[in-house]
């Protein structure tokens, strides 16, 4: 039976548990909401909601570099243990972390970080844009909505598709990462670099420079 998902997120809202993990579970059980959570508790995904009240202090700070130190990227990844800390799957989540940022240039780590001008602009473009092509203003309001959340998943890594997989989200792969060692992931904060980044560059026009040192030998 087809599984929406609209029910796959509930289930991941209730459990914790990653996305392909529940509607893996819907699957299993016919579609039973209930059934689903006990059959994700009996395979000890359901955990990670019990994960969110605790401290995650531990963790790794991680660098990548890419094109030959054109492109950086700067990392704190958090969990709740030194042991988690050290094992290969955080260690690999880390570097996948970093890759992400490198190659899909968030700006921030989640929705909640944007700030309130920041989304308000934003939404006003979406809005003039449809308003543009005549449509009703109630109907323009649902078109930027729906603009809003590819905007969302653009500039927030949380809500960005995994470079790897673009079938799961990152934070999907959190919620992975969770269930599998049982503790609380936090991406605390990044910083991404990139050379020249921010400078204005002068646009230098070379026909005319040359151009014009023939013309002082010619004088």
């Amino acid at each position: 039976m087809a599984i929406s998902a609209a029910t796959v997120k509930e289930l991941r809202d209730a459990t914790g548990a990653g996305m392909m993990d529940c509607k893996r579970a819907l699957e299993e059980k016919g579609g039973n909401f209930d059934e689903a959570i006990k059959y994700l508790r009996e395979k000890g995904m359901a955990k990670a909601a019990k994960r969110a009240s605790k401290v995650a202090a531990e963790g790794a700070v991680a660098s990548y570099i890419h094109m030959g130190g054109k492109i950086g990227v700067l990392v704190e990844i958090n969990c709740e243990t030194d042991f988690v800390a050290r094992g290969e799957v955080f260690q690999t989540f880390v570097r996948d972390i970093c890759l992400q940022i490198c190659s899909a240039m968030p700006t921030y780590i989640s929705v909640d970080e944007i700030p309130e001008e920041a989304i308000a602009a934003e939404k006003e473009v979406y809005v003039n844009q449809a308003l543009a092509t005549g449509k009703p203003e109630a109907i323009c309001q649902k078109i930027a909505e729906g603009r809003m959340k590819k905007w969302h998943s653009e500039v927030c890594l949380l809500e960005q598709p995994f470079v790897k997989d673009d079938k799961k989200s990152i934070k999907d792969l959190i919620g992975d990462l969770t269930s599998q060692c049982g503790e609380k992931i936090v991406i605390r904060r990044f910083v991404r670099y990139q050379l020249g980044e921010g400078i204005e560059k002068k646009e230098v026009d070379l026909a005319a420079e040359v151009a014009a040192e023939l013309a002082k030998t010619e004088q």
